[in-house]
């Protein structure tokens, strides 16, 4: 199956249904399949076609979804790009993916032509007319472009998606999903997750370059309807998914809280929700239980990597009722074979600690232009090694325990110490530094330095913080420095973290 051929199917079916809602503004099944020509046809008149890679830097908008269906349409591999990242960060994702063209809304023009002026030879396209840089408006040039589908030809492997997330060094990895991929995401959505049908609603607050956006094609096939927020208001969420009438949200764990501590999530009326999905990170059993207390049984849970999205494992609603499962991340998914093995690959017995293993088909091909990492990831016999070390049941329940690498999770964002450690390192004053991740009630771990200093150095941690955050995403800055005398280290000099991190975890439940 293609995943352009499942966008096709859904306009067929529910033509003149509401396919997206985003303010006071729609678009219906048609409207979205012609816009998607339309941008196609502009896009493949850009350069752009089959197998050719672009650039997204696009905010939550009613323009999302006909945007990334033009990418598929036009035979284009898309390549998004977290708004929130620096822009030495956008850069290196472009120019080692060879983007030779950015999509970019109006409001981010300001860093497209930044990242214009980093990267050599890069093209600028926006969605919306704007003067701050000199580049063809999509919108403005679709209505003069074919309403027909340009029914570019298509095969099971060729490239649909590149996802990037971090190596266990911090080193940017760049996760390849096909056609035939990104459709099995979608039936492995429909068969684990959520049924939607034609009354069905999802609202999206999260970013749909992030898990948010795997649920639009699911909802579409179905003739459910994309409810899309431009951001996440935690006092207005709530009162959001009762004006669209939302019957599934899906939010990080952090979300969850900010509902809580703000009080939304006890005064809102959720009868009308039926599925409450959360993933990206544990959700910290003091919050689940209240959520439960709250909302009844409508949370479920998933377990998913870049490399295999969405759903590796499901915790459902029945599940989340039994008191002894509430810090499991569920059984395996219907589509998915999941082992847990020593580290040749031998499954271990029930009980004990080993490596997660997936085999599935909406498993990613490989990392974009580099064999030998994809190698080490992707077994010859197809199994993705995780780096997540857990443990079966005798229910066949899995539970993780932790991380063969030390990344953190803060606030449904991954990041690595090393990246955090070298921007810290880059500060002249700064002779050591290692970076762990401790707990933290909202955004359940939050990322901690511990940094030493030139004799007589006169730094504080918040300058420190400053330095930082000049060279990284804002997620990525610690929310606490520790300037100490000494980091320890094993004979051979490897950083320690295990002995930093374990004394703030000792009393703060399960990482």
């Amino acid at each position: 199956m293609l995943a352009v051929e499942l966008v096709r199917r859904g306009a067929a079916r529910h033509a003149n249904r509401t396919a997206v809602l985003c303010g006071a503004e729609s678009m219906t099944f048609a409207e979205v399949d012609e816009a998607a020509n339309r941008m196609a046809h502009v896009l493949t008149g850009l350069g752009a076609g089959r197998g050719v890679r672009i650039g997204l830097l696009i905010d939550n908008g009613l323009w999302s979804i006909p945007v990334d269906f033009a990418c598929l349409k036009a035979g284009a591999v898309r390549v998004p790009l977290n708004a929130r990242l620096s822009a030495d960060e956008q850069a290196r994702m472009l120019a080692a993916t060879g983007v030779r063209l950015l999509v970019h809304g109006a409001a981010l023009a300001g860093r497209a032509a930044e990242l214009a002026a980093r990267v050599d030879g890069l093209a600028l396209a926006c969605v919306g007319r704007t003067n701050d840089v000199d580049a063809p408006d999509l919108l403005a040039e679709m209505t003069q472009a074919s309403a027909a589908d340009p029914r570019v030809p298509a095969d099971p492997g060729d490239p649909v998606l590149v996802l990037y997330t971090s190596g266990t060094t911090g080193a940017l990895k760049a996760v390849v999903h096909t056609q035939a991929g990104y459709a099995a995401i979608t039936a492995n959505i429909l068969g684990n997750l959520v049924s939607p049908g034609r009354d069905s609603v999802m609202l999206h607050a999260a970013s749909l370059i992030h898990a948010s956006g795997t649920f639009v094609l699911p909802y579409w096939l179905r003739g459910g309807a994309a409810a899309v927020l431009t951001g996440f208001d935690p006092t207005t969420y709530l009162d959001a998914a009762a004006r669209y009438r939302a019957t599934e949200i899906n939010l990080v764990p952090t979300m969850f809280g900010m509902l809580v501590s703000s009080g939304a999530a006890e005064r809102a009326d959720v009868s009308g929700l039926r599925t409450a999905i959360y993933g990206a990170s544990p959700m910290p059993r003091p919050l689940l239980e209240q959520m439960l207390q709250l909302w009844g049984p409508r949370l479920v849970q998933y377990y998913g990597q870049t490399e295999a999205p969405l759903a590796i494992t499901v915790l459902d609603a029945a599940d989340h009722t039994d008191p002894e499962l509430l810090g499991s991340c569920g059984h395996p998914s219907a589509d998915a074979l999941v082992a847990v093995t020593d580290e040749a690959g031998v499954p271990v017995p029930t009980g004990e600690v080993g490596e997660l293993r997936v085999r599935a088909p909406f498993a990613m091909a490989g990392y974009h232009g580099a064999p030998e990492l994809t190698a080490q990831t992707l077994t010859a016999d197809g199994w993705v090694r995780t780096r997540d070390l857990a443990r079966f049941d005798e229910r066949g329940y899995l539970t993780l325990v932790d991380r063969t690498s030390d990344m953190i999770i803060t606030g449904g964002y991954n990041v690595y110490p090393r990246e955090v450690e070298e921007a810290l390192l880059a500060h002249p004053a700064v002779t050591g530094a290692a970076v762990v991740g401790a707990p933290d009630p909202t955004w359940v771990e939050a990322v901690t330095a511990y940094v030493t200093l030139l004799p007589d150095a006169e730094i504080t941690p918040e300058h420190l913080r400053d330095a930082v955050r000049a060279r990284l995403a804002g997620y990525k800055v610690p929310k606490t420095v520790r300037i100490v005398d000494g980091i320890p280290t094993s004979p051979v000099g490897k950083i320690l973290r295990r002995e930093l991190r374990d004394p703030l975890w000792s009393e703060g439940g399960r990482r």
